[in-house]
């Protein structure tokens, strides 16, 4: 199936992994390859979702609330209800001692896993899914427009929550990619 990736789709793969590994998941999660979508070299999905008003810092901040198991944080609701906002947080602290400070811990490196990281179940789902919204559109190819396509299935885990929440929406978004392919090769 990889063969018929393209660089762009190559790439977000390649980067889901070093999210993953950043962010010391034991496993790709679909998360991961909308992070890697969003906020790495430019792709046709990241257009798409930049046009259908999807920030991509937005997106990563909230990928980055999730827990390393892809749910999000149990307690957060709980301080909320005792004046505790882990949100600021997170500001104040990355305020006082810079940008990802709390990433720099002893105890956040200690738990990057280091060679080769799985594919989760709804990782995989997302990459078959990706495979046959390629061929149902008649495509030659697996691009990063069709992972986005294969993450915006119901059963592909955290990343089609959170695009559900910013209101993208898989029979759409199938029209915008089926058109994005069609320009490219006409022109």
């Amino acid at each position: 199936m990889f063969e018929r990736f393209s660089n762009e789709a190559r790439l977000v793969v390649v980067a889901a992994q070093e999210q993953a590994r950043g962010r010391a998941a034991d496993s790709i999660r679909s998360e991961h390859l909308l992070a890697a979508m969003v906020v790495g070299r430019p792709n046709p999905a990241a257009v798409i979702l930049k046009s259908l008003g999807v920030d991509g810092a937005v997106v990563n901040a909230e990928i980055s609330r999730l827990r390393p198991d892809g749910s999000p944080p149990p307690d957060a609701e709980a301080l909320a209800t005792l004046g505790i906002d882990l949100d600021e947080v997170r500001r104040q602290v990355e305020e006082a001692f810079g940008p990802g400070a709390l990433e720099r811990t002893r105890a956040a490196r200690g738990r990057a896993p280091r060679g080769h990281i799985p594919f989760d179940r709804a990782a995989k789902k997302v990459l078959e899914l990706a495979l046959r919204e390629a061929l149902r559109l008649k495509h030659n190819f697996i691009g990063a427009e069709h992972i986005l396509l294969g993450m915006l299935h119901s059963e592909t885990g955290a990343a089609q929550q959170i695009l559900a929440s910013h209101g993208v929406g898989l029979d759409a978004t199938r029209v915008i990619v089926d058109e994005l392919v069609r320009g490219r090769q006409a022109g």
